[in-house]
């Protein structure tokens, strides 16, 4: 039988002969508020199990055999990746006291090499070098590679000089499960110091003087609640525990102001947090709290010199700036006003100068408040994202920013906060793809559309698009689409410039974003109608804007593929089981679709703390009934369902890899339609491959499988495959 997409697409995959894999079903009932499951696939949790090893290789082999056929089109997407991209390259240099801080990557080499370089008299503009070649006088502090050598998977979770520069305090992770062993490094002498802490979480601050760094480690539940105050040169075992967060709801970070005058500890839930200062100068004293928490309150603090800047939320849903005296921090009295029409995101506080984040018509913007007025950094294109960069030090008069958009590669310019005069740093560079082509953005177009919710769930929103294509992409519902969403935990999906995506574009693609509700992009509000008992909203946004780009000609249903990771993942599942009709294919990376099981366990990651997100169904029943009615595996039925690739990592922490390892067991037990591919990284997390080579054979995977389920045979015959 020839597998056919949701929309009728032929699939030209009939001359595979293997089989795919059945797993073995053991039923296991789980009771709720009276309501029985039988789950067969409940044994595949058990990762210790030789069989559950087994069979995720035999999954492995089943989607390596199925896409071998892509090999020569997977290997040219990952060639013009290779090619358009600067290998060796240098980020722009921060300034921090009497250096200047960057990274380079260097051809060849998977990970990244992090710097410094002594300030020269008079130098004020950041020292640059060409095809990202060394600094002159460079100082390296950590070559990444050599860190990764004879390891399948490497990250960092911490790189933080203490403030005189001495030191350094670093954690590494070699398994992708994110517990990090912290060493010191010596930035004198290059050597690595006795001291090593294993089991951190990511994350550190220093005391003023270098004599102490804090960090954080985790709970049962991979919950970081702990902080603990290590003094160099003693072993870990003699390290004081200075902060402990009892309720399961929290998560506990560690920082030191922009200021380095005080150390803060923030303790946060989905709706509620707490932070607590000490001064930097005595980090043998014990932390006072700025606010004690209130149900529902969420706020942040940044310090401003002679006083206190409090981002927060009471009484203001899109939130408030205020001003808090050093010496009666509760007491809070408002500088910038409530917006029912701008949610704010950020403040950062300098000497001089004050800079807001915001949000506003689903952009993000930056507005600088001076001491005789204000004014807001603009840019002129359609859809752009722009936010704050790197900016470590307190007395600066330049602010550092980002700035990106669908067609303009990521910028790194400085704001004179006096003036508001912008200066282009870098931009990041596109090289020609392999045939000599040089990338022009005048080619591409970029547009938003806004999609009306219609149906059952008609309220008169409408959600907005962002999409990107060449010029001259008809508009006659044959071009092929991905369309990427997320939607969860008021995380926005802003529009930015992939070189990745390219490699679609010029294949014919529409490449475009669904700025679903329980995303942030419409401020507050946007998110709370997405979560907890409206979270059905975010599945309906999706669909309605698949739905809109088919009938405004940008694509069809039959060439629309849907893509989604985490909650993103739980998305896919969740449409896939709503109308698959709507999309030719399905791509989901480490997705949460077996939600309502892992919500029940509360000895998992995602439990308790996530109670504030998706509701409580353990203690609910409205929360369970919900939860099941919209739950991706629990709602696999008989229908012909799209082909579907889903992605994960045998050591994810935060989505374990047996939610997609059941879903698709189940898919191919239950469902028609397909194929249903599932890929397995054995040596890697929530993240995925680690290296940047390996992450881009991945990515070249997944879009060589995207562009023939959505491309369809054309395509296949201009790419050969």
């Amino acid at each position: 039988m020839v597998p056919k997409a949701a929309g009728g697409t032929t699939l030209d995959w009939a001359f595979m002969t293997i089989e795919p894999p059945a797993a073995k079903q053991i039923p296991s009932p789980r009771t709720f508020h009276g309501d029985t499951v039988i789950d067969e696939y409940a044994w595949l949790a058990d990762k210790d199990d030789a069989d559950t090893i087994d069979y995720l290789k035999a999954e492995n082999a089943y989607t390596d055999a199925v896409t071998a056929h892509l090999a020569p089109l997977r290997e040219q997407i990952f060639t013009e990746i290779k090619a358009r991209t600067q290998e060796s390259d240098l980020s722009v240099p921060v300034r921090k006291g009497g250096w200047w801080h960057y990274s380079r990557t260097v051809e060849g080499k998977q990970y990244a090499v992090y710097c410094r370089r002594a300030v020269r008299p008079s130098e004020v503009i950041p020292p640059m070098a060409e095809d990202g070649k060394p600094l002159d006088g460079e100082d390296e502090l950590l070559d990444g590679n050599e860190l990764a050598a004879g390891h399948d998977f490497f990250s960092l979770g911490t790189f933080r000089t203490s403030p005189d520069q001495r030191w350094l305090a670093y954690s590494t992770d070699f398994a992708g499960n994110e517990r990090f062993t912290l060493r010191i490094k010596d930035l004198a002498s290059g050597a690595t110091l006795p001291d090593e802490i294993p089991d951190t979480y990511a994350g550190c601050a220093w005391s003023l003087d270098g004599s102490t760094v804090f960090y954080t480690t985790v709970d049962d539940a991979w919950r970081p609640y702990r902080v603990w105050r290590h003094r160099i040169g003693t072993p870990a075992e003699a390290d004081t525990m200075v902060f402990e967060e009892p309720d399961e709801r929290f998560h506990v970070y560690v920082s030191l102001t922009r200021s380095e005058s005080y150390l803060m500890i923030k303790s946060a839930s989905v709706l509620t947090s707490e932070v607590w200062l000490l001064d930097a100068a005595t980090p043998s004293a014990e932390f006072t709290v700025v606010a004690p928490r209130r149900q529902g309150v969420d706020y942040d603090v940044e310090h401003a010199g002679d006083h206190l800047l409090i981002l927060h939320n009471d009484g203001a849903e899109n939130f408030e700036i205020a001003t808090a005296s050093l010496a009666d921090p509760a007491t809070w009295t408002p500088l910038v006003p409530h917006r029912a029409d701008t949610r704010l995101l950020g403040v950062d506080a300098f000497a001089d100068y004050t800079v807001v984040y915001f949000r506003r018509d689903g952009l993000t913007g930056l507005r600088i408040l001076r001491k005789d007025g204000e004014h807001e950094v603009a840019f002129a294109e359609p859809v752009y994202r722009v936010g704050p960069g790197l900016n470590p030090e307190f007395q600066a008069g330049q602010f550092r920013l980002s700035y990106t958009s669908l067609v303009t590669p990521g910028s790194v310019y400085d704001c004179d906060m006096a003036t508001g005069e912008l200066t282009l740093l870098k931009r990041q560079p596109v090289l020609p793809a392999p045939d000599g082509t040089a990338y022009r953005p005048d080619d591409y177009e970029q547009y938003r559309e806004w999609a009306p919710v219609v149906g059952s769930a008609a309220d008169g929103t409408r959600v907005p698009i962002s999409l990107v294509c060449r010029k001259g992409t008809p508009r006659d519902g044959s071009a092929p689409c991905l369309l990427y969403g997320y939607g969860s935990y008021e995380i926005s999906r802003d529009p930015s410039f992939s070189i990745p995506v390219l490699s679609l574009l010029d294949q014919g693609f529409v490449y475009a974003i669904a700025h679903i509700r329980g995303g942030g992009e419409m401020g507050r509000s946007w998110y709370t109608d997405g979560k907890l008992l409206r979270k059905k909203n975010t599945f309906t946004d999706f669909i309605a804007c698949a739905q809109h780009l088919a009938q405004q000609g940008w694509t069809s249903a039959d060439r629309l593929v849907a893509r989604g990771g985490s909650a993103g993942g739980l998305l896919m599942g969740a449409v896939a089981n709503m109308a698959p009709e709507a999309f030719a294919g399905i791509v989901a990376h480490v997705p949460f679709v077996d939600a309502l099981t892992t919500i029940l366990d509360p000895s998992l990651p995602l439990t308790v703390t996530e109670w504030e997100e998706w509701g409580d169904p353990l203690h609910d029943p409205e929360v369970y009934a919900y939860m099941k009615s919209y739950t991706p595996y629990e709602n696999v039925t008989d229908r012909a369902y799209p082909p579907i690739f889903a992605l994960t990592g045998l050591n994810d922490t935060r989505v374990t890899y047996h939610e997609p390892a059941k879903w698709m067991a189940r898919l191919r037990a239950v469902a028609g339609g397909g194929p249903f591919l599932l890929k397995t990284e054995m040596e890697a997390g929530h993240g995925g491959r680690s290296g940047r080579y390996d992450a881009w054979l991945e990515e070249a995977l997944v879009l060589a499988w995207i562009i023939e389920t959505a491309g369809g045979q054309a395509l296949n015959a201009q790419t050969g495959s």
